[in-house]
């Protein structure tokens, strides 16, 4: 059976990403593809779209706030773009370049700003470009949780707060997910 276009895109994603010398990048698990991998995995798993999915796969191709590391610069977007699309391409921007100090606080607000680690500037996403924001950073944060029971016990209560504070953005299975990882005997079951 020949492979879902969904499918054919995150191959094409993989080989971009070990061409990026991302299979060979030391992360809390193994190696970021294989954090990327599970990131991917545990979207498609939320019922997550093809896109939201995609960007999983390499939110962290331009470095992130918590991961300074960067495979692929700036000045080469459109190489990603053509391999995963604009729309997911726009959410890996999203994520990488949210300037977490200043946007958390208010990620919630629909008209909060959303300021650009790389530009210094602050911008209003639209409301699905935020749900996607939302939803990348559980799954993100979550695998990191899961992997390393020392990330967990450091960070977990305030990971556990923020999601808490952001869940109207979260769908219902990312929300669950949160508060099985991180809380599992604190919060009351529905």
């Amino acid at each position: 059976m020949p492979a879902s276009p969904a499918d054919a895109v995150a191959d094409r994603a993989v080989a971009l990403l070990r061409e990026l010398g991302a299979a060979d990048l030391a992360h809390p698990g193994g190696t970021l593809v294989a954090h990327l991998r599970r990131v991917r995995n545990q979207l498609a798993g939320w019922g997550a779209r093809p896109a939201l999915q995609h960007a999983g796969l390499c939110h962290a191709l331009y470095g992130t706030d918590g991961f300074p590391a960067a495979p692929l610069p700036l000045d080469r977007r459109g190489e990603l773009a053509a391999v995963i699309g604009a729309e997911a391409e726009a959410i890996v921007y999203l994520y990488a370049s949210c300037d977490r100090e200043a946007t958390y606080p208010a990620l919630t607000d629909a008209d909060a700003p959303f300021r650009d680690r790389f530009t210094a500037r602050s911008h209003v996403p639209d409301p699905q470009l935020r749900r996607d924001f939302a939803e990348l950073s559980a799954a993100n944060e979550l695998d990191l949780a899961r992997i390393d029971p020392s990330f967990r016990e450091r960070w977990g209560a305030d990971l556990l707060a923020l999601f808490t504070r952001i869940r109207p953005l979260l769908s219902q299975p990312a929300w669950s997910a949160c508060r099985t990882v991180l809380a599992p005997e604190s919060l009351p079951r529905p």
